[in-house]
């Protein structure tokens, strides 16, 4: 059928993305399966080190906890680490792929923003790295509570980086 009886007949013809555009979304899909892998390990970590501050002398648990803590650690930096080389390839990627856009430009304020908001997140990652590593040697960690705390901080910060992404508000 031509274009135009297809029209007449209600069918829409939806023109084919190009290889770039199909580079760009399959880059975009993989980079947000990372980040959502990422967001588990920061939200998990720090009930993790609940778990080990209300564990007490039971050393047999605590080891345990400490073992899980190491592995989703270890297994957050490699997340994090795939997610951000994907972001770097779609902020660059209309040098990289051909239809995708610049993000680094003039109006893309938001990104920045995002930027800073996701070092954040990563420092407070990172912080509770350094609890856990001090709970494996034998230290004392914060109170349940003030973890318990900790561990809303990141759940406000993916709020504003989601909105930041959706609606680029500058």
């Amino acid at each position: 059928m031509r274009a135009g009886a297809r029209a007449a007949h209600g069918i829409l013809a939806v023109p084919k993305p190009d290889r770039g555009a199909m580079a760009y979304l399959w880059t975009k899909t993989f980079h947000l399966v990372f980040v959502i892998a990422w967001m588990a390990s920061v939200f998990y970590l720090p009930r993790i080190l609940v778990n080990i501050a209300e564990a007490g002398d039971s050393p047999a648990v605590r080891e345990r906890l400490v073992l899980m803590g190491r592995r989703l650690y270890r297994f957050g930096h490699a997340v994090f680490g795939v997610a951000v080389v994907l972001g770097l390839v779609l902020a660059f990627g209309g040098r990289l792929m051909p239809g995708a856009p610049v993000w680094f430009a003039p109006g893309n304020g938001w990104l920045h923003a995002k930027l800073a908001l996701v070092a954040l997140m990563l420092a407070l990652y990172i912080v509770t790295g350094r609890w856990l590593k001090r709970a494996a040697a034998g230290g004392a960690l914060p109170s349940a509570r003030l973890l318990r705390w900790f561990n809303e901080i990141p759940v406000l910060l993916l709020v504003a980086i989601v909105y930041l992404v959706l609606a680029k508000p500058f």
